[in-house]
Parts: C-alpha cells; sequence; structure tokens
C-alpha cells in the first residue's frame, strides 16, 4: 500500500514509519521543516513538507494513496482548532482519491476517566481530559464519514526505556534528582512500547473494518512510583520520589499534562482478539535496567 503518515517523527509516528516500511509498504511522510524531512527519509519514506496547521497547502497535492495514518498533535492551546480545520481540508480531499481512503487517526488514554480499578474497554463511555475534550467529536467524525473508511486508535501511555512518557523520569535520574511524580506514587498508567503501537497501527490498517476504533494497551496498569523507582535504582540518585501536584504540572506544561496524574487500568484485548496484535514489551523495568 501507499501510506500517507502524519507526525513521522514523533514518538508515535517514528516507530510507524519504520514498521509500515519494514513490511513492504511505500510511505510518505508529512514534514514541516527541513530537518524532519531528513529524518522520515532516513527512515526510507518520502518526505512531503506541510504543515497540519496548513492543510490547504498539501492536502490537494496528494499523489494516488491507500491510507492516511494520523499521528501528529499539536500541544498548543488552539490544537482542537487546527484538528477541525485539517479535517475540514483533508475529508474532501480523501474524498477526491481514486479509491476509498483507509483513515487511521489517533485519539488516547486521557479520553478516559480515572478509572480507580475498573478496566476500560472501547465501550466505555468518553471522560475526556478537559484539554482534550475537543477531540472526542473529531473521532466521531472521522468514524461516520462516508468519505473515508475511518479507524481510530487509542494509545495507552507510549514509552520507550529512553523516552515517550519515561524522558522525564530519565533526565531527572541522569542529573542525580528527585524523580518527579504527579499526584502519588500509586498512579497507575497504562503502557504500550512505541514498537508494539507501531505494530498495531500496521494490523488495523490491513485487517480492522471501517467504523472500529482499538485501544493500544500491552500493560493495563503499571504503577508510577515502580518505574520512577526503576529509574533511581539505574542510575543511584534519590528513592524517594518529589511529589507535584496536577495544578503544578499543568502551570510548567500546560493543562493536557492533568493527565500524568490519572490512575486509569485499559485493556487492549480487543486488538489481541480482532486483529492478533501480540504485544512483546510487557515489563518495563528490565528494559529501564539495561539503560547505558
Amino acid at each position: 500500500m501507499r501510506i500517507f503518515v502524519t507526525g513521522g517523527t514523533g514518538a508515535i509516528g517514528s516507530a510507524v514509519v519504520r514498521e509500515l516500511i519494514a513490511r513492504g509498504h511505500e510511505v510518505i511522510g508529512l514534514a514541516r521543516s527541513e530537518g524532519a524531512a531528513s529524518r522520515i527519509a532516513a527512515c526510507g519514506a518520502i518526505p512531503m513538507m506541510g504543515d497540519i496547521a496548513l492543510p490547504e497547502l498539501w492536502a490537494t497535492r496528494l499523489p494516488a494513496i491507500d491510507a492516511v495514518i494520523h499521528t501528529a498533535c499539536d500541544f498548543a492551546s488552539d490544537m482542537g482548532a487546527i484538528e477541525r480545520h485539517l479535517l475540514d481540508v483533508l475529508l474532501p480531499a480523501l474524498a477526491a482519491q481514486p479509491n476509498k481512503v483507509r483513515l487511521i487517526t489517533t485519539g488516547g488514554c486521557w479520553l478516559f476517566g480515572a478509572t480507580d480499578d475498573t478496566v476500560v474497554t472501547e465501550a466505555t463511555p468518553f471522560d475526556p481530559l478537559p484539554a482534550f475534550a475537543w477531540m472526542v467529536p473529531q473521532l466521531q467524525r472521522v468514524l461516520a464519514s462516508q468519505s473515508v473508511h475511518g479507524i481510530v486508535i487509542h494509545p495507552a501511555m507510549v514509552y520507550e526505556p529512553a523516552g515517550g512518557v519515561f524522558r522525564r523520569f530519565l533526565h531527572d535520574a541522569k542529573e542525580g534528582r528527585a524523580i518527579r511524580i504527579v499526584g502519588r506514587e500509586q498512579i497507575r498508567w497504562p503502557l504500550v512500547h512505541s514498537e508494539d503501537l507501531a505494530a498495531l497501527y500496521a494490523l488495523a490498517l490491513e485487517h480492522a473494518p471501517a467504523g472500529s476504533s482499538y485501544i493500544g494497551a500491552a500493560i493495563e496498569s503499571y504503577p508510577v512510583g515502580q518505574i520512577a523507582s526503576a529509574f533511581a535504582k539505574r542510575f543511584g540518585g534519590p528513592q524517594t520520589p518529589e511529589i507535584v501536584s496536577t495544578d503544578t504540572i499543568a502551570t510548567e506544561l500546560g493543562e493536557w499534562a492533568r493527565g500524568y496524574g490519572r490512575d486509569q487500568h485499559l485493556s487492549g484485548a480487543k486488538a489481541r482478539s480482532e486483529l492478533g496484535w501480540r504485544p512483546s514489551h510487557l515489563d518495563p523495568e528490565p528494559e529501564i535496567a539495561n539503560l547505558p
């Protein structure tokens, strides 16, 4: 297939690009800068210059494609307006394609509430973090569109041993500081390694029916305190973490960062049963212990 990917240099998108190319697909990656274009090309994809905030400059120039995988997200305060405008332009452009295009777009675990011990599935009603409430109608718009075959992936907290949602922990640990945790040590995050998540996108591309949604959670829940402790042990830093409030982290990073304080359990069972998803990264602590 020929697939157009947005966000191809991000934590999710870069892994998706590598996975698709490894599976023999042709990939075109949207690049906002020359540096991004170089990184996309280095993965074996074809860069196409453009910005998700200005889709009118590139959407009608897309070549014939079979699918779009949308992983880009602008964390600016107007990200909802950016996404609405993107779909306003992109959906008609895809409708004009020679064949009906599969459009896989990205939701997230923060569209669901703090679940305590209840396990979230695709049937669970949304209870979005206010900063991401704009996302719900946009996902529904994609799924309901007659112009494309719409599919939604809801990633859990995406990690790599030295990146993704673990990047702040690694930075604190290497600097010899107490690792900062939002809320409390007992907060639990659903997790997915970027490579496993990329495999899910590829499986959805190849097999998911139109109108379907999948939660990408390889690990249903994992105590954040254990993650922080693993980093502290690896780099010899203070074992007692620094607890910061959701107000503090929101002031530093933006309202979206309140999600770090959500205690959640998410199930990836539907993706396993329907798509044959088999994530292989099921325990982050050994990976952290082996960091250089």
